[in-house]
């Protein structure tokens, strides 16, 4: 079997940390987005990935080559040279795909518990073209919603409805025969607008509801929501950390701190935090709601919720930081100050407060 990855976006949404590599390569909880889902994949039984790649395509192969040998899956490359937006990607690959057996489809930003197994169970015993994975949301209006039978069959999409017509939206996570291919041509293609209800029309389309949590990770908000719905997943079980040995700090709650990162004596860590390879965490520091990326210093008695704190940043002693702040790759804050939700572009220094949301450019 195998898997189209769709990993072309240029990752707006998620700069600064997206300035310095591509959105798939950016960690989420300690390892890349798209190695969460390369993982499902392999447990579900695939053995080729194709990564629909068009920006920075060379850092993607460079890095993505010992994923290969450790979860024993080929990873192949399908670059768009132009944006071919979601379903262009499948007629460019064509040629990858177009052997056989019902192929994954992925939008590289999702998280969940990536139930491919029942998804391909469900596919096969319909037996038609495509199965969709759904999820019930709480503002269906900000969406388009899917209308299904009981079979699961689709019967309509409805673009952000104003009056509701149902919550399940669609979660960007497919399984498709080859005969899918026909109807796609090589230009940029729409796959929920032009695709899906041209396939509902012909009966050929179904919903399958994912259970547990989802959530697109590709903004900081909802990356930091994501995190902590994965930390208290069943997913994330066998890495989250064990209060079983007695240590100089505290852990609470839904944690994974990297065994080579060091955590200062009096330190509260938690809940919903991921600390990565080669962090320092200084005496006193408290943390909560918050992401460390490899190779992070942070000064004694800071105070840091809602943050993510992006690759190699210093951050010095008694500061505080919340209010969804990120920090990109490479950024020193100095000594008691306050950040509130402000976005810091790599490389820079910061020596005064930024009480308001705002970019540091």
């Amino acid at each position: 079997m195998k898997a189209l990855i769709l990993v072309g976006g240029f990752g707006t949404r998620l700069r600064p940390l997206t300035l310095s590599i591509p959105k798939p390569l950016v960690p989420f909880t300690n390892k890349p987005m798209i190695v969460h889902q390369i993982e499902a994949l392999s447990q579900a039984g695939v053995t080729e990935v194709v990564l629909a790649v068009s920006y920075q395509p060379r850092t993607m192969m460079e890095q993505m080559n010992k994923y290969e040998q450790k979860y024993g899956i080929k990873i192949s490359y399908s670059h768009e040279t132009e944006p071919l937006g979601t379903a262009g990607p499948l007629a460019l690959a064509r040629d990858l795909l177009n052997d056989g057996d019902p192929f994954f489809v992925l939008n590289s930003d999702v998280i969940c518990e990536f139930p491919l197994k029942d998804l391909l169970d469900f596919h096969r015993a319909h037996g038609k073209e495509g199965t969709i994975m759904v999820t019930k949301v709480a503002e269906p209006s900000k969406y388009g919603v899917v209308l299904s039978k009981e079979s699961g069959q689709i019967t309509q999409f409805v673009e952000k409805p104003q009056v509701y017509v149902g919550n399940r939206i669609n979660a960007g996570i497919y399984i498709f025969n080859k005969e899918i291919l026909q109807r796609i041509s090589l230009r940029p293609t729409s796959i929920e607008k032009e695709i899906f209800p041209k396939m509902a029309n012909d009966e050929q389309l179904y919903a399958m509801d994912l259970k547990g949590f989802w959530m697109d990770v590709g903004q900081p908000k909802d990356y930091l929501t994501g995190m902590c719905l994965y930390l208290a997943s069943e997913r994330a079980k066998p890495e989250i950390y064990k209060n079983d040995e007695k240590h100089n700090y505290t852990v609470l709650g839904n944690v994974i701190i990297d065994p080579s990162a060091q955590i200062g004596e009096g330190c509260v860590i938690g809940p919903d935090v991921s600390i990565a390879a080669g962090c320092v965490i200084g005496t006193g520091v408290r943390l909560s709601r918050t992401c460390v990326m490899p190779g992070v210093k942070i000064g004694k008695s800071s105070w840091i919720n809602s943050t993510i704190i992006g690759w190699d940043c210093s951050v010095g002693k008694w500061v505080r930081m919340e209010g969804v702040t990120v920090l990109g790759e490479d950024v020193h804050v100095n000594d008691e100050l306050y950040i509130n939700g402000g976005k810091v572009l790599p490389h820079k220094s910061i020596s005064e407060s930024i009480p308001e949301p705002q970019i540091i450019m």
